[in-house]
């Protein structure tokens, strides 16, 4: 195979990628990872980024991945109201901050109140929007800043006099209530099925405004509050959850290691932990292959089918002997590490896993009347739109490109993921159809040439499509899906891959006409999901607005009924994906690990993949595997 006999060519820069500092011993766990965006809560929203976060911050909440459920964080205990909608959380008297402050309730309040001001641009502020009043806050703040800017005074002292007075319409308008420090009061529009999973999630957690404080200007310009990104940095950063940083280096990777104040229901098993971001696919896997990391978190390298084959292959042989160990109580892991060690030399592998994960595979539609330079934008038609989802074939993206038969996805919410939902159709694989909506739109093939033209006789345009580097998985995909509408609508596309931190910048400022995305659910309600195309959301880049599919989002937020709560979400996203298709989803993802479990044990195997990096653990060395 082709990325066996690279194998001399790049081990040696496999082995460098992972190398931080010749005078720090080799971490207890080191794994590869997509390069971490940042440690600010209130601002992340990438899996890896939230991934650390769960072992630097603790919330309210954890959660227990083998109960499935969420428990004690911070808070030792809670009191809800009859009603669902007044939550009384107890903190631990004995929670610290790592540099020695205590934890207290005005941390998560001050945290709360800075997700949802505007001046963050946080991506999850709309978590908070079920807190009484906390909807309007935001709405309020945002009129405050643009009357602000209208105005003929922008100095310090009206820059500082406007956050006074958002300071007191906060306390007044908003039910988060601390009345000592070891209280938090939070009181809802309407009872939140998932309030708790929410008190769990990392943006939720809270920060040290102390620290945070050092680092924040109010510009008087604009009146905004803004912190500088030097709050987050090694050494700087005060944090409260069982690990701490100790090392972070842009594109070096970071190391943690444990939090020696932390008192929790979760303290860390790992003695330390690096996080090692390696760009490229093959790469990383070479880098497993000599020993230099012991767990590739999301495994794309172009050979991962067959790898994952291997593994299947390995397990099959043993199948008998595996059922009776999980018979008999043991764990997937658990089972695996005592089946009889593969033959490496006959390609033997155990350590490739295909998880089913709580997300979907998408690619985004730019729905703004205008493109980022100014011409007018053909994806802002939903013709258009429904003409491009139709034109693919799933099954032989899954089969063909990926080869890993991943569940063919015409929802967003991955279909029989929540109890009590029912997903509507989605839109199939019609191309005859495809051609009619191009039609109706005003696209059509006017001179044969394979081309459609507008009625000017203007060819569409050529079709921006953006994605990340470093995963062939997504290239693979993106050509495939431009061989599709070539030959399905008369359309060219170009493929222009970017860095990921440059690719999150032009996504939000939408400078795309398609772009790859993806989304792993955050807690278990089909909002999760549906969220992220209501008008405004943080996450939403395509810029995508309905009026009725907010409306239905909004009547599901007060229907008090379970049933007819979760009829009111399959219409919303029947409107989504059956009519206006913003999102254009493609499959269910599994998510592909490489580790061995003989000697990496805490990965969770649960669909969420909430990892919690402070219970990994070396089960002991295992013996070096190189590729023959």
């Amino acid at each position: 195979m082709r990325w066996v006999c690279c194998v001399l060519l790049v081990l040696l820069t496999a082995g460098a990628v992972v190398t931080f500092d010749g005078s720090r011993s080799r971490a207890d766990i080191t794994f590869a990872s997509a390069d971490v965006f940042t440690m600010d809560p209130q601002r992340m929203s990438y899996m890896q980024d939230l991934r650390v976060a769960r072992a630097l911050f603790e919330g309210l909440c954890a959660r227990d991945n083998t109960l499935d459920r969420a428990t004690p964080g911070v808070a030792l205990n809670w009191d809800v109201s009859a009603d669902g909608k007044k939550w009384t959380f107890h903190l631990r008297p004995e929670a610290r901050w790592t540099n020695g402050d205590q934890v207290t309730s005005g941390d998560f309040r001050s945290a709360w109140r800075r997700l949802l001001l505007p001046d963050t641009a946080a991506d999850y502020t709309e978590l908070l929007f079920s807190v009484r009043g906390a909807r309007a806050f935001f709405a309020w703040r945002v009129e405050a800043l643009a009357q602000y800017v209208a105005g003929s005074i922008h100095d310090d002292a009206a820059a500082q006099a406007l956050w006074t007075t958002t300071l007191e319409t906060f306390d007044a308008m908003v039910a988060i209530h601390a009345p000592d420090d070891q209280t938090l009061v939070v009181e809802l529009e309407n009872p939140v099925p998932y309030w708790l999973d929410l008190c769990a999630f990392p943006t939720l957690a809270p920060i040290h405004e102390r620290s945070l404080a050092k680092w924040t200007r109010i510009n008087p310009a604009t009146g905004l509050v803004q912190s500088d990104a030097g709050w987050t940095k090694p050494g700087v950063l005060v944090t409260n959850g069982p690990m701490k940083l100790v090392e972070w280096r842009y594109k070096r990777g970071m190391r943690l290691e444990p939090n020696e104040l932390y008192v929790g229901a979760n303290p860390p098993l790992a003695g330390s932990v690096e996080v090692v971001p390696i760009e490229d696919a093959n790469t990383a896997v070479l880098a497993y292959e000599s020993g230099s990391i012991d767990w590739i978190s999301d495994l794309t390298a172009e050979f991962r089918a067959d790898l994952a084959q291997a593994s299947r292959q390995w397990r099959e042989a043993h199948q008998t002997e595996f059922e009776l160990r999980i018979a008999a109580g043991a764990t997937v892991d658990e089972a695996l590490a005592a089946l009889p060690a593969p033959d490496m030399a006959r390609g033997e592998r155990r350590d490739v896993h295909v998880l089913s994960a709580f997300g979907t595979d998408f690619w985004s539609f730019n729905c703004r009347p205008l493109l980022s330079n100014s011409q007018p934008n053909p994806f802002a038609d939903a013709r258009v739109r429904r003409a491009f989802a139709q034109a693919v074939d799933k099954r032989a993206l899954t089969s063909s490109v990926t080869r890993l038969n991943e569940p063919v996805a015409t929802t967003l919410v991955p279909v029989g993921s929540i109890a009590g939902y029912t997903s509507p159709a989605g839109l199939s694989f019609d191309v005859a159809r495809a051609r009619q909506e191009m039609a109706a739109a005003g696209w059509i093939d006017r001179n044969a040439d394979g081309i459609v033209e507008n009625s000017a006789g203007v060819p569409f345009p050529t079709v921006d499509m953006l994605y990340m580097t470093g995963n062939p998985r997504v290239k693979n995909i993106a050509i495939a899906l431009a061989a599709m509408w070539r030959d399905a609508l008369g359309v060219q596309c170009e493929l222009r891959a970017k860095d990921g931190k440059f690719a999150k910048e032009d996504l939000r400022r939408g400078n795309f006409m398609i772009a790859r995305g993806g989304w792993y659910g955050d807690y278990a309600d089909p909002t999760t999901f549906l969220d992220l195309s209501r008008t405004g959301n943080g996450n939403n880049d395509r810029a995508f607005s309905n009026a009725r599919f907010d409306e239905l989002l909004g009547e599901a937020e007060r229907e008090l009924d379970p049933t007819k709560r979760m009829a009111l979400l399959t219409a919303a996203e029947r409107l989504l994906v059956e009519e206006e298709m913003p999102i254009l989803p493609l499959c269910q993802y599994v998510t592909l690990y490489m580790y061995d479990p003989a000697a990496v044990a805490g990965l969770t195997r649960h669909p969420r993949l909430d990892q919690q990096l402070s219970q990994l653990r070396r089960v002991r060395d295992a013996s070096v595997s190189v590729l023959p």
